[in-house]
């Protein structure tokens, strides 16, 4: 009997310290990273006409940052900046400077996998990479690295040629672009099908890149049952990003009839020359100009069917995870890297400094985490990194910026860490978001706009010229010198404050 009693009791005490040990057990951390996705493109965050169901799964029972932001870039891949910085933990400026170190393969350990790994992660990465550091030597586990988007497709190997000598000078309809720019010319062009397989692109290897990372991640996770050590995976789709390619049958989701213009919509901004978003740039040479609300919808309703494809890959991610048993100790963060215009102020790309470009969706999912809400404060997409330091219990190192989102949370915190939202793009322009406006500044056209992003969430109404807001205006300039000098942006636009006495 005495023999049965202390069996018992020691059976009793390693059940509850094998329960204390999965308590404290780090969490596995799961990052989904899409490519060109704005926030304004999912269905549980107020768009109607786009079928999400599986994002709509994460933001229902997870948080939602629904101010999410980039904080600029230093070429016309805005992804490699985003990329850069959410990697390194740098600012914008400063990765583009640390970037270096990786080219001679130095300061690898300070990126976002080895630190992981060195607090006992087994990392994965499949995806989008585009980063000057070699994946490989950043992530134990490395399977199908994909290029900064799927290759062009073209008509033959003379136009090929034609457009490598005059790349850039020439983007007139039907001229050295690859099939699928400058189109549609009309309703009765038929030069380019999002769903044929013969166009590559996407379909490079014989099934659609999104469907082999969904692949990936399941291979996965399958695996993890059988160690001990916690996870990081960091799955990287190129999807939304153009060539926007899906099957037929996504595609047939979108009739062309149910698709609206934006209310931004323009036939051609009229500043798009001077900040670097003429027909030379690569994403806005895709549809001709003057944008036609036709051409734009045809690019809206292949958008929206590569994100429902891409709904999809993430669905059976999401289940796998719950198959697995895992998920009670999982935080899975999805977010973009930037957004995406996609015809809001007559432009198409990410390259400025309006919400449709530099916003993402940001939505946090695991124990503990609050279900269905929804946080406005300012953050930066970038601060998933330290977030997620934080939820693996590893001090944040002082060579990061960006903060973890945890103290938002858990309510210990109800305002922005920063003191204003920045944002840069090449030297063309310059941004400062700060308690409900933004101030936009074109240096080489001698311009300086203002949006009340509370009554104006578009930016159509600029109010820099209404003398009401001068004082706003000479505030925010004054903040955004500041902002220049934290994050060493070195670019000159003192003599806009000059030439508009502000």
């Amino acid at each position: 009997m005495k023999n049965i009693t202390l069996w018992a009791i020691l059976l009793l005490l390693f059940s509850c310290s094998e329960e204390k040990k999965k308590e404290n057990a780090q969490p596995n951390i799961v990052f989904i990273f899409a490519d060109d996705l704005t926030y304004s493109a999912i269905n549980a965050l107020g768009n109607k006409e786009i079928q999400t169901p599986n994002i709509d799964r994460l933001v229902n029972a997870g948080t939602t940052f629904s101010h999410a932001y980039n904080m600029g870039a230093w070429n016309g891949a805005v992804c490699l900046a985003s990329r850069a910085m959410i990697i390194s933990g740098r600012s914008v400026w400063n990765a583009d400077k640390f970037r270096q170190e990786w080219l001679l393969g130095r300061g690898l350990d300070q990126t976002w996998g080895k630190l992981m790994e060195n607090a006992g992660y087994n990392t994965y990465m499949t995806g989008k990479w585009h980063v000057d550091a070699k994946a490989e030597d950043v992530f134990q586990n490395v399977v199908h690295v994909r290029p900064g988007m799927p290759k062009d497709a073209w008509k033959n190997d003379e136009m090929i040629e034609n457009f490598k000598s005059i790349a850039g000078t020439d983007t007139s309809p039907g001229k050295f672009m690859p099939v699928g720019y400058n189109r549609p010319i009309s309703e009765a062009d038929s030069s380019w099908s999002a769903a044929d397989t013969k166009y590559g692109g996407y379909w490079e290897g014989g099934k659609h890149w999104s469907e082999v990372l969904k692949d990936d991640a399941l291979g996965f996770v399958a695996n993890t049952k059988k160690s001990d050590k916690p996870f990081f995976m960091y799955l990287a789709f190129n999807a939304p990003h153009d060539p926007r390619q899906a099957p037929q049958a996504y595609l047939d989701k979108y009739p062309m009839e149910n698709i609206s213009v934006p209310k931004s919509f323009l036939p051609e901004y009229p500043f798009k020359d001077g900040i670097g978003n003429g027909p030379d740039l690569r994403d806005e040479a895709l549809a001709p100009f003057p944008r036609t609300e036709y051409a734009i919808k045809k690019h809206i309703q292949e958008y929206y069917a590569i994100i429902t494809h891409l709904d999809d890959q993430i669905g059976a991610i999401l289940d796998s995870l719950e198959e697995s048993g895992q998920m009670q100790n999982t935080y899975i963060i999805f977010t973009a890297d930037h957004g995406l215009a996609m015809g809001r102020h007559g432009l198409l790309g990410k390259q400025t400094q309006f919400d449709h470009s530099i916003r993402a969706p940001f939505v946090i999912m695991g124990p503990n985490v609050p279900k269905g809400k929804i946080i406005s404060s300012d953050i930066y997409l970038q601060d998933a990194m330290a977030t997620s330091l934080e939820l693996a219990g590893i001090q944040k190192p002082g060579y990061i910026y960006f903060h973890s989102l945890m103290d938002l949370l858990e309510g210990k915190r109800d305002k922005s860490a920063y003191n204003g939202i920045y944002g840069g793009y090449v030297d063309l322009q310059r941004m400062i978001r700060k308690e409900g406006f933004k101030l936009i500044v074109y240096p080489k056209l001698d311009r300086v706009l203002l949006y009340d992003m509370e009554n104006d969430p578009e930016e159509i109404n600029d109010l820099s010229d209404e003398p009401s807001y001068q004082a706003k205006v000479d505030g925010l300039f004054q903040d955004l010198l500041e902002l220049q000098q934290q994050l060493n942006d070195t670019l000159n636009i003192s003599h806009l404050r000059k030439k508009n006495d502000l």
